[in-house]
């Protein structure tokens, strides 16, 4: 009888505390090395390819073969094609979007949450991060303000988080005003009477919320906003009174805390007033701003936040942390029952009775990343003192942008003082100005500096955001010489 032991084939491609282990060391060892060389070449934020090169490429990448194929080979191929025509979101000349540099422990964090694969969605299958996800939602709503008797969940970002709010204020107010359970019985028949305000520059989740949850996007009123962008208070109550004398019943108010274009944030306070006189759930989108609890000179935008029934918080934007990530919070946690549904092989009854504590009766997921992980090692490795000045880097930076461009003739500046740090304006041309900041920001992409347009009262304007503490103002300086060459340029061509 032949006794010999033969090699597992799978040794080396699954992991393990053998070969496995060592052959994960050896590839991270390749990639890292890869990457690192990439981003040391990279002078520019894009340094890659036209979109239909980088199309073509990509097609021709995708093909898999029976046999194995040398993960160094694979990387080398995949180094020319993804990582050279990547956008480098870390250079000091990428501030187009809400889109962060992220912290080395959290790069980090994303390779131990993906090593270790837990999903937290019942206690067996995540034994500690089922712990350390509740501590840190325990650490962040007492950061916002609320109580022991809040709660939360970690979510994919802020289009979830909003989702959930929207969820929960329409099944609550359904429960309290009609004794109606949403959950059991769909949709009450009067359901096309409920209504949801928001400010106008609100993101556009609360519209994509309403119409999945079977509202429709007509049920979301939009407010007006004042000279500074923010919803205006009087407007909400006239919207307010109009709804009730025509027999609609406004029950979710959503604030902003950081619109997407000018980084305003509505009166908290003041509408924490409103929707407690007139019994309406108020939930906060700070999926931007919501880093302000950690800022040293600007926290104090976010007083009021802690009446909110609810509250959306981003970390994949001034908490540089890796797509995604993100947290939804509620102010009485009590109200997570209004989704909880049992499963017999996930969360069975018993297990609550015997106090197990399994997170999928808080989440819309079933499934779903180890992500606090990485926002704890973020803080504990760099320290609150270190995260605030980050953020407030970025802020004195936006000011003194916005007042450069004050200063000059050939720019017109809708953020002369950024709330937070966005600074919208646009290049001044005598013909086509549209077309021609359109172009400029085009080119400015393909070879120089990445940032964002966008489009106000049909106007196309260009936008920083200053999320990355690095960028220096003399960076920015270099951007706005760029755009005027481009803009002399192309106001000639058009």
């Amino acid at each position: 009888m032949n006794t010999t032991i033969k090699a597992n084939p799978f040794d080396t491609t699954i992991l393990n505390n053998g070969v496995g282990s060592r052959e994960l060391r050896d590839q991270l060892l390749k990639a890292t090395e890869t990457l690192i060389s990439s981003l040391q070449s990279s002078e520019h934020p894009y340094s890659g390819k036209a979109p239909e090169e980088v199309e073509s490429e990509i097609r021709q990448l995708v093909t898999f073969r029976e046999d194995q194929t040398s993960f160094s080979d694979v990387i080398d191929d995949l180094n020319k094609t993804v990582i050279d025509n990547s956008l480098f979101i870390s250079n000091e000349k990428s501030i187009a979007h809400l889109h962060c540099p992220p912290l080395i422990p959290a790069v980090v964090g994303e390779l131990l949450i993906g090593a270790m694969n837990q999903s937290l969605d019942s206690w067996d299958q995540s034994p500690s991060a089922t712990f350390m996800d509740q501590e840190m939602i325990q650490w962040l709503t007492s950061q916002f303000g609320y109580s022991e008797a809040s709660d939360g969940v970690f979510t994919s970002g802020g289009t979830q988080s909003n989702y959930m709010s929207v969820l929960l204020a329409r099944d609550d107010y359904c429960k309290k005003q009609w004794d109606y359970d949403v959950k059991q019985s769909g949709l009450p028949a009067q359901f096309n009477r409920m209504r949801i305000l928001c400010s106008e520059s609100a993101h556009f989740t609360v519209k994509k919320s309403a119409a999945q949850l079977g509202l429709g996007e007509n049920a979301v009123i939009t407010v007006q906003t004042d000279e500074n962008h923010r919803m205006s208070l009087s407007h909400l109550r006239s919207k307010i009174a109009e709804m009730k004398s025509e027999g609609l019943v406004p029950f979710l108010i959503v604030g902003t805390c950081g619109t997407t274009d000018f980084g305003s944030i509505d009166p908290i306070q003041e509408l924490a007033v409103i929707a407690k006189e007139e019994n309406i759930w108020l939930h906060i989108d700070a999926a931007f701003g919501g880093a302000l609890i950690l800022s040293h000179s600007h926290r104090e935008k976010l007083n009021g936040i802690h009446q909110a029934n609810s509250i959306t918080v981003d970390f994949h934007k001034l908490f540089y942390q890796p797509i995604s990530c993100g947290a939804f919070l509620l102010k009485n946690g009590k109200h997570f029952n209004l989704m909880n549904h049992v499963a017999d092989y996930l969360n069975p009854e018993e297990d609550r009775d015997e106090g197990i504590l399994n997170l999928v009766s808080k989440s819309t997921q079933t499934t779903r990343r180890f992500d606090s992980l990485k926002l704890y090692l973020s803080l504990k490795t760099i320290g609150t003192n270190l995260f605030a000045r980050l953020i407030d880097s970025t802020f004195e930076l936006a000011t003194d942008v916005a007042d450069y461009l004050s200063e000059q003739n050939d720019f017109e500046v809708l953020t002369k003082e950024p709330e937070l740090n966005t600074v919208v304006f646009r290049y001044v041309s005598d013909q086509e100005i549209n077309q021609v900041n359109r172009n400029i920001q085009q080119e400015l992409y393909h070879s120089y500096a990445a940032i964002a347009k966008t489009t106000i009262d049909g106007k196309n304007y260009l936008k920083f955001t200053m999320l990355n503490p690095r960028t220096t103002l003399k960076d920015v300086i270099d951007i706005i010489d760029r755009i005027r060459v481009l803009g002399e340029k192309w106001r000639k061509h058009v």
